[in-house]
């Protein structure tokens, strides 16, 4: 199932994305008289239950509305923690000159970076070397503490796609990476949170383009960490709650990869269009 956000006069709605449009799941439910999650936090609190009952909404004859006409808001929107992980490809440290990690890399991002699909995102005037990273972005389903490898990816709601931006010139201007990673709107998640059990993490296309031209393609089987070695490791040194967004790592192909007369950091009016196998395609300009 794949689940959005979108912005109305009442406030943010849960949608359920289908090929013909957007079914409002409050205005359905009152329709059909159903109890069902009416939230994106009290869809992943119900876990497969709360499934279920959106499932038995979509087969409904609801209303939809289409997708050009509605805005999106990010399709998680108050995670308690947003957990990055760093060079998790390896042709990607290659191209960082750092060395191929022995265990995750961990930065973080404030609920302040979220962002939507469409939405426009302004650059901060503190900076001007600006760069992209697709990544696949895990969404915890339930309270996860020192899970085990094996059981990981039961403790994961769904996938959704992310643009880690990045301001390089602010994250190496000390040796912590926070202030380059987490500027206002730097963390575009969307358009839909997709359900574990339609989504193989371990082996999706994944690709990035700015303005039509394609800059990073590759396939997350490349990653370093897999997503339930991420999740794991992460449940051993913090509790993971329900609703926490895990940015999985990017592959080559980034600004800073190049040699520095050839990068072409992104810049006001550049268009981002980042592609995640069976998760969706994330579309944001920069202004």
């Amino acid at each position: 199932m794949r689940l959005v956000n979108f912005k109305t006069e009442e406030g943010i709605r849960l949608g359920i994305q289908t090929a013909a449009g957007i079914i409002d799941v409050e205005k359905a439910a009152h329709t059909y008289s159903l109890n069902v999650p009416t939230t994106i936090e009290d869809s992943i609190a119900r876990g497969e239950e709360g499934l279920s009952q959106l499932a038995q909404l979509a087969q409904k004859d609801a209303a939809v509305i289409p997708e050009g006409e509605i805005t999106f808001a990010p399709c998680v929107l108050n995670p308690e923690k947003i957990i990055c992980v760093g060079l998790n490809y390896a042709d990607h440290a290659a191209e960082s000159n750092m060395d191929i990690p022995e265990y995750p890399v961990l930065f973080s991002k404030f609920n302040n970076a979220l962002a939507a699909h469409k939405q426009i995102i302004p650059l901060p005037k503190t900076a001007t070397n600006f760069d992209y990273e697709a990544e696949l972005v895990i969404v915890i389903g339930k309270e996860a503490k020192d899970v085990s490898k094996e059981e990981a990816l039961d403790y994961v709601f769904g996938y959704t796609v992310g643009n880690d931006l990045s301001a390089r010139d602010l994250q190496f201007r000390t040796p912590q990476w926070l202030l380059g990673k987490t500027p206002d709107h730097f963390g575009p998640i969307g358009p839909a949170l997709v359900t574990a059990d339609e989504v193989d993490p371990g082996n999706l296309d994944i690709s990035l383009k700015v303005n039509g031209e394609v800059k990073q393609s590759a396939n997350t089987s490349q990653m370093i960490f897999d997503c339930a070695t991420i999740v794991s490791y992460l449940s051993q040194h913090v509790t993971l709650k329900p609703g926490d967004l895990i940015f999985s790592g990017t592959p080559e192909g980034v600004v800073l990869g190049y040699p520095e007369d050839q990068r072409q950091w992104l810049k006001s009016g550049d268009e981002i269009e980042v592609y995640i196998e069976n998760v969706g395609t994330l579309v944001n300009i920069l202004d």
